[in-house]
């Protein structure tokens, strides 16, 4: 297209645009006609970026981006990409789209900018329900960027996003709570709508509870995504996950009513009762001295409250899990626990450490005491 063609297209698309955007095409034709790359990038990412352009991006794109593509910043050529890719109404018209873009991005000096267009083809073909196709997408995408030793957050944070969006289609909860925490670490929660953060926090506490490999949900427990569960239809899920943490059986009981309105928990009622006496069984070892943690099933069964023919195959599963160290003693009926797994303290776990840091202190102090007395004549000679 000819300098001559390309001003007429401007001028066109200028009196087409609204009052308040008809400046941004004066700017174009002149940074355009200047050649300022940079400037004329910079501009349209700020263009794109307004809800009023939504009609005129893909003319704009086929008709005046495509003519320089080249020559600018190949990640900013993408997320402009993006941009134009929202506006087809049809997922493979996208889908054509964004497959384009990666190819033309697909070049050794802009593997960033092809995985972040590679992600959104992989996302575009989950909708579309060409689920392998999507997962050779998104391996494609990790082995390029293990080749990195740095990339712009934005491309981690669409990989991170929509391998999540992968695993959730897949039922792998344990891979989408792991991958959804990178995402968010990847992300200012600010950026978010509140729907949005409401959205991933309900669906991180469900992969956390039904996920037969989650045991510990410390990083989702002191994430600020949690919070916007509070005052929400769904803030008893966020409870749920605290009750799960501290092994509360009776909490979980009077939260127990709400699970049946979610298919995954109603589903999973036996197995998540398992994982909540897991947890009141790891609290109560947790929650003892070093030296106290020789415990009948008796005294197991007494302080969780879970059955006392049910303890002997808790134990071994928490032992198999990886969740406790020990033994256990099945003549006596006694397990006798050396190393628990760590977990995430609340306000009554705190006053707990901080008395027993007390003792511990008060029975240094007393060794220390009783050194100085019996050893007097070796300290005097």
């Amino acid at each position: 297209m000819d300098n001559e063609k390309i001003s007429n297209f401007l001028t066109e698309q200028r009196d087409a645009a609204p009052d308040d955007l008809q400046h941004y095409f004066l700017t174009f034709e002149d940074y355009w006609e200047r050649k300022l790359w940079h400037e004329l990038t910079d501009i349209l990412v700020t263009y794109y970026g307004e809800e009023q352009s939504a009609e005129q991006r893909i003319p704009i794109y086929n008709n005046f981006i495509k003519t320089f593509a080249d020559k600018i910043n190949q990640l900013k050529l993408v997320q402009i990409g993006l941009g134009t890719a929202e506006q087809y109404k049809d997922d493979n018209e996208r889908l054509t789209f964004l497959t384009t873009l990666a190819s033309r991005v697909d070049k050794p000096a802009s593997q960033d900018a092809y995985v972040f267009a590679l992600t959104y083809v992989a996302s575009v073909r989950l909708r579309l329900g060409q689920t392998p196709e999507a997962r050779k997408d998104l391996d494609k995408c990790e082995a390029v960027l293990d080749t990195f030793d740095s990339v712009e957050t934005v491309v981690h944070a669409s990989f991170y996003r929509i391998s999540a969006d992968y695993y959730q289609s897949q039922q792998e909860f344990a891979n989408y709570y792991r991958t959804t925490l990178l995402y968010l670490a990847c992300v200012d929660l600010d950026d978010l709508s509140q729907t949005d953060r409401q959205r991933v926090a309900h669906d991180l506490a469900i992969a956390a509870l039904v996920s037969d490999t989650i045991y510990n949900f410390g990083e989702l427990l002191l994430h600020p995504i949690l919070d916007s569960l509070t005052d929400t239809p769904h803030a008893w899920l966020r409870e749920l996950l605290f009750a799960f943490n501290r092994g509360d059986l009776q909490a979980y009981n009077i939260l127990q009513a709400h699970s049946e309105a979610n298919e995954l928990l109603q589903q999973n009622q036996q197995f998540l009762y398992q994982k909540i006496s897991l947890s009141a069984l790891t609290q109560l070892v947790f929650s003892r001295a070093p030296q106290d943690r020789a415990m009948t099933f008796s005294t197991i069964s007494e302080e969780t409250k879970v059955q006392l023919d049910e303890i002997e195959h808790l134990i071994m599963k928490a032992l198999s899990l990886g969740l406790l160290r020990g033994s256990i003693d099945q003549v006596d009926e006694v397990a006798r626990i050396s190393w628990v797994q760590p977990k995430v303290l609340d306000r009554s776990g705190i006053e707990g450490m901080k008395t027993r840091l007390r003792e511990w202190s008060g029975g240094v102090e007393k060794l220390g005491n009783w050194i100085e007395g019996v050893g007097k004549d070796v300290w005097a000679a």
